[in-house]
């Protein structure tokens, strides 16, 4: 593992704006919406090494999620910096005044940093092959046989060879991640980012996607992940760390959080585990 910063989090707040319907007496006043302001992220800091694992922890509506789809500029962050292999992420700085990065701009740096989501947003018009060929065209500007040549190396490597031409709709819930973590694969980013990549599979299907991850665990991909599975956390993660309403509470080596936990959320979190 290089000692170089990766992913740097600085001081990053994320609120946002809601708007909702109005009770019976806010109607009879005239009110039409109700607008609230939900503070997600309330200042983290949080550093990531070079080709470090790193597992983020939390309860439903602790920023996790959110972090996560900042690192890549998917929101924007009301205050903060976060730097990408040195780049500053979604702004550029001026006379010491932070100025939205340029669409380009912005894609290019996104283009380093892979994302799997919860749900697979693959094409179903497109077979496995085209799902992993059509963002290395549009966003590397590859021909079609270039991306083919990267492509297909992708699917195997998360053991979907025998599938390039396989439509989604032919493919169990497992299969369509792994085709998602492919097409992220085939972008040879430098950091992969997974939002609860197993949470939309049946509970048998979890396991071939999990041991995917594991394999690009150990090929030295610098990667941070949200996940409810806390025995994979454990397993996989050079580094925990525990959000709760916003904030980073405890981060930690696995054995020693999972053993020895000083935080009361983290207690309360791997005691809810252990129980369900």
């Amino acid at each position: 593992m290089s000692n170089s910063v990766a992913i740097s989090i600085q001081d990053v707040h994320k609120t946002f704006h809601l708007s909702t319907s109005p009770s019976l007496w806010q109607r009879l006043r005239g009110t039409k919406k109700v607008h609230t302001a939900v503070e997600v992220l309330k200042g983290v800091d949080l550093d990531i090494v070079s080709g470090e694992t790193i597992v983020i922890l939390g309860s439903s509506g602790s920023g996790k999620s959110t972090l996560l789809r900042c690192i890549n500029r998917l929101e924007r962050i009301d205050a903060g910096r976060i730097w990408v292999n040195g780049e500053l992420v979604g702004f550029v700085e001026k006379n010491g005044d932070l100025v939205d990065e340029r669409p380009r701009a912005l894609a290019a740096k996104r283009a380093s940093i892979g994302m799997v989501f919860q749900h697979f947003n693959l094409f179903l018009n497109k077979t496995a092959l085209n799902n992993v060929v059509a963002p290395l065209c549009a966003v590397k500007h590859m021909t079609h046989d270039q991306a083919r040549e990267r492509a297909i190396p992708a699917l195997e490597m998360v053991g979907l060879g025998d599938k390039v031409d396989t439509y989604p709709s032919k493919l169990s819930g497992g299969q369509k991640q792994r085709v998602a973590i492919a097409r992220a694969l085939a972008m040879d980013p430098s950091v992969m980012l997974f939002d609860e990549p197993t949470s939309a599979l049946d509970p048998e299907l979890v396991g071939e996607v999990l041991a995917v991850i594991k394999k690009i665990a150990h090929s030295g991909t610098t990667m941070v992940i949200v996940t409810h599975e806390m025995q994979f956390a454990r397993e996989i993660a050079d580094r925990i760390v525990v959000m709760d309403e916003g904030v980073i509470v405890e981060s930690g080596d696995p054995e020693t959080l999972f053993t020895n936990p000083s935080h009361p959320k983290t207690k309360a979190l791997l005691s809810r585990s252990s129980n369900g």
